[in-house]
């Protein structure tokens, strides 16, 4: 019969009950611990008997241990925040480990201020997604000895660790698929000024644009906003048709379907015979068939474990070094864009009917 109280039930008084000793108690309740199957078996009864909880935070006193990690986020509207914070966690708590999730504000200042207080829970390591982090909080978190990761951002901070899809190469190959798709006019609409994923993943495509002998024809940025993303939209292709562009590659799959959305539902465009949209991210609604986006995928399922990976081993290993992983991204075809074969088979229906006109 289970046993509750007001009281707080006690290790000590779980051994009793059990028959073990106190430190029987704390090793079965200690992940990677060893206990044999006899002794684990009784202390689990006597527990649910007595009632008994562990208290991990007034055990990581004596461990030095919180097995928290902090994990910060700037924002949750963008369907690649939510699914990538389901994938760290599940990996953490596979490790025996706890996320204690914080929102990032909007400025460097506030955002110091709250990893100031994620510190104050003693956590064993931090976790930043799309979060930048300054050079003061840097030194303070190696003085404390927190190791600290970066996910989906790079830092121009020596020693830090990051994660992130190669988002150069990523830019380079959505300009290589419009190029190659027969477009002339092709332009970019780009996420946060200054944040690396922009800066990347812009300076691909226009590398991979001046390779094929392009240049870019228009660029706005949409700050990773879907409103921001909208309003540049609108001021971008509410022109004339040789005026517009007929191609756009968007920094994000977020911004990309508000693009679609005003492009189709406002400015009566279709897409992609008007205009091709190619994305970034390959987030859930890019598969939907009332967008089935074009877009470059980041491996995210391999970022949240090379993430957990490198933080772990910081935490268990003194003399591990940073590392920056840059995981391979790669272009996933479906409708929002031409084909190149559609290209070259519209062009030569084109030249079929001059011809027939004699205009050729």
């Amino acid at each position: 019969m289970t046993h509750r109280s007001d009281t707080k039930v006690t290790a000590l008084q779980v051994a009793k009950h059990a028959g073990v000793s106190r430190s029987a108690v704390s090793r079965y309740f200690t992940l990677g611990a060893s206990v044999s199957a006899k002794t684990a078996a009784q202390v689990a009864k006597a527990a649910e008997e007595l009632g008994y909880r562990p208290n991990i935070l007034a055990r990581s006193l004596i461990t030095g241990r919180s097995r928290i990690i902090g994990l910060l986020v700037a924002y949750l509207d963008n369907y690649f925040y939510p699914e990538v914070l389901e994938r760290l966690s599940r990996e953490l708590q596979a490790k025996g480990y706890h996320v204690l999730i914080f929102m990032a504000p909007n400025n460097a200042q506030n955002v110091d201020q709250v990893i100031s207080e994620i510190l104050d829970y003693q956590v064993d390591g931090l976790i930043f997604a799309s979060v930048s982090l300054s050079s003061e909080l840097t030194i303070r978190c190696k003085a404390l000895g927190v190791p600290v990761v970066l996910f989906n951002r790079l830092q121009d901070v020596e020693g830090i660790s990051s994660v992130t899809s190669d988002n150069f190469r990523g830019g380079a190959l959505a300009a290589e698929f419009l190029v190659n798709s027969h477009h002339n006019r092709i332009a970019y609409i780009g996420g946060t000024e200054g944040t690396s994923t922009q800066r990347d993943r812009e300076a691909g495509f226009r590398a991979g644009l001046k390779s094929a002998g392009k240049e870019l024809f228009a660029r706005a940025i949409g700050d990773y906003c879907r409103e921001t993303s909208r309003l540049v939209t609108r001021e971008m292709f509410d022109r004339a048709s040789d005026a517009r562009p007929d191609a756009v590659f968007v920094a994000n799959d977020h911004m990309a379907i508000a693009v679609m959305d005003v492009l189709r539902y406002e400015l009566g465009l279709t897409v992609p015979k008007d205009v091709s949209v190619v994305g970034y991210d390959d987030i859930p609604p890019a598969s939907w068939a009332s967008y089935d986006l074009t877009t470059i995928r980041q491996p995210a399922d391999q970022m949240a474990a090379e993430t957990v990976a490198i933080l772990l081993e910081q935490i268990n290993e003194a003399s591990a070094q940073p590392r920056q992983v840059r995981a391979e991204a790669e272009i996933v075809v479906r409708s929002s864009a031409r084909l190149p074969e559609a290209s070259i088979e519209s062009e030569e229906e084109s030249l079929s009917e001059k011809l027939k006109k004699g205009k050729c």
